[in-house]
């Protein structure tokens, strides 16, 4: 992969969202799995702040460097931000938040004052959604970063849409800092390995005092083999028991909650398209990054149907639906996808090979008697005939570089 040379590209589907918050009294949160760039758009949001507002006094907190160590609480925030403050409106930016005690009594403090302009960064999903949003009552405003789309792929490492790009990026994923790496497997192999490794023990071992943490790896793996297969709590454990291992449902649960709070994986909920009733039962689940699912398990050919599927959830997401998997009657719809009050409903397939899957794929679609727009998404190069009752054929280089 040629990479440009750039070393602080722009991020501008993530910026053009902060950007109507600059200078308001609302906490600016950017919440994600680490190394899917959060950390360069805080710096970018800082470069623009500083044009804009020279005279601005600039307090940049970086909990992953050492020399930010000393502030463990919130009482060592407050300290460190008085001591460094300025009169007049201060910019106040805290990468990896999370990792300060009860930083949200801090920020509702400084908030108050009317004096600080606040952004800051985190990894845990369930401490901004939970904690945080229930101690500032409204006072905060989440932007949620992902890995490259498809489109940010190509632009990072200067690549035009071709097979062969479509085939790296299900190979290796969206992780930004692969701009800096030569085009070899095994040195990429090696740095998507030390992130599942760190994500692992920084966000989810060590943050919820995992014990079992061969367990926790062998789930990992097991929602890995079966990414965009229907799951449960209660199959996981019979399956396991099939294996001569025990682990009751309530662990299972726990276990699943710490992943997807470290967005190491997204829950996709199954909902009845008739009633749109969302089943309690039977999810999806997706990896935050496909570069990070392959390395779990070896990139492997027979996958290939999975790695499309979560690829095509994942710029669902990243272009702002709510994604739902489907169910009509005895039939399942890979997804359902929201957003404004409209749907739409997509099928998945790496190859329409034949009649047969043709009939399958277009078939299921074709028994939902509503008006919202169905799309089957497959790699064929050539479309198939999009007359199958309204039902569009689209090939998938075209999906992810487009919006929808």
């Amino acid at each position: 992969m040629k990479n440009i040379s750039d070393k602080n590209i722009k991020r501008e589907l993530y910026l053009k969202k902060v950007r109507p918050f600059y200078k308001k009294q609302l906490i600016k949160v950017l919440t994600g799995q680490r190394r899917v760039g959060k950390s360069k758009i805080l710096l970018q949001i800082q470069s623009e702040l500083k044009e804009k507002y020279p005279k601005g006094n600039f307090i940049f907190i970086d909990k992953e460097k050492f020399e930010f160590d000393q502030i463990k609480n919130y009482k060592d925030l407050m300290l460190f931000v008085n001591n460094s403050s300025k009169n007049g409106v201060n910019f106040l930016f805290i990468d990896e938040v999370q990792e300060i005690e009860e930083f949200e009594k801090a920020l509702r403090s400084l908030l108050s004052t009317g004096n600080y302009d606040i952004y800051c960064t985190g990894s845990n999903a369930h401490i901004f959604s939970g904690n945080l949003a229930t101690v500032l009552s409204g006072r905060q405003t989440e932007i949620k970063i992902h890995g490259l789309s498809y489109n940010e792929f190509l632009y990072f490492h200067n690549l035009k849409n071709t097979n062969e790009s479509l085939n790296k990026y299900f190979k290796y994923g969206g992780l930004p800092y692969l701009i800096y790496l030569p085009d070899n497997e095994n040195i990429i192999g090696e740095y998507l390995n030390n992130v599942i490794t760190t994500v692992l023990y920084r966000d989810v071992i060590g943050r919820n005092n995992i014990r079992d943490i061969q367990f926790l790896n062998n789930l990992l793996k097991f929602i890995a083999d079966n990414t965009g297969s229907l799951l449960s709590a209660n199959n996981i454990s019979k399956y396991l028991k099939s294996q001569k291992v025990s682990k009751s449902v309530s662990v299972i649960i726990n276990y699943i909650t710490f992943l997807v709070d470290a967005n190491i994986i997204t829950r996709s909920p199954r909902m009845d398209i008739q009633g749109l009733k969302i089943f309690e039962t039977g999810e999806k689940y997706y990896f935050e990054d496909i570069g990070l699912r392959n390395i779990l398990l070896g990139y492997r050919a027979r996958d290939i149907n999975k790695i499309i599927e979560n690829i095509v959830y994942n710029h669902l997401i990243i272009n702002e639906y709510k994604v739902f998997t489907g169910k009509s009657s005895d039939k399942e719809i890979d997804f359902i996808a929201m957003k404004n009050n409209e749907q739409i409903y997509i099928q998945v397939a790496y190859k329409l090979s034949d009649e047969k899957v043709i009939k399958r794929e277009f078939g299921n679609l074709d028994e939902i008697k509503d008006h919202y727009p169905k799309y089957v998404i497959s790699t064929d190069e050539f479309p198939i005939n999009t007359s199958y009752k309204g039902i569009k054929h689209i090939k998938l280089k075209d999906f992810l570089s487009h919006k929808i």
